[in-house]
């Protein structure tokens, strides 16, 4: 009976197999976004706000009357998700919906007053976790990564 090898794989093998999970970017990414989120879930969480409602009203907050493919493409959500969450938000007063009146199809959204509250209470406390987040790996380290992601993402949209 002969022993199994143990030994590594041969180069061309390799080649044929996955990345190591701990090299994988994919998975490195969502590994960094969720030892991060664990900071901002709670406090968006005593806020009644899920993390898409937030990156919504932040969207319209900041940039006024869109259009809701607009939001959906900023905001990195699904077109089906995101018509739930407007309905929310409608309901809670935070955003505003109105047709187009050039196109009827299109739905304009924007913030409402009561929305534009939410993030004059919630940006302090966002800004505290940035802060913390800031202490343990460094400004300048955040700032090169925020460029390099947004370097990777223009990549890879280009083609």
């Amino acid at each position: 009976m002969t022993q199994p090898d143990s030994s590594p794989p041969k180069l061309a093998q390799d080649a044929l197999l996955p990345r190591n999970t701990r090299r994988s970017l994919p998975i490195a990414l969502l590994r960094a976004r969720e030892a991060v989120m664990t900071h901002f879930r709670p406090m968006l969480a005593a806020h009644d706000l899920t993390e898409q409602q937030w990156r919504v009203i932040r969207i319209l907050g900041e940039r006024g009357l869109l259009d809701a493919s607009e939001v959906a493409d900023r905001a990195f959500i699904l077109a089906p998700s995101l018509t739930r969450i407007i309905k929310a938000l409608e309901e809670r007063g935070l955003i505003e919906k109105e047709k187009d009146e050039a196109d009827g199809r299109r739905v304009l959204l924007r913030i409402a007053p009561a929305g534009l509250r939410i993030i004059n209470e919630v940006t302090p406390e966002s800004r505290l976790i940035y802060e913390a987040l800031e202490s343990k790996f460094g400004i300048e380290k955040i700032d090169l990564l925020l460029d390099l992601l947004g370097e990777l993402a223009d990549t890879m949209d280009a083609g």
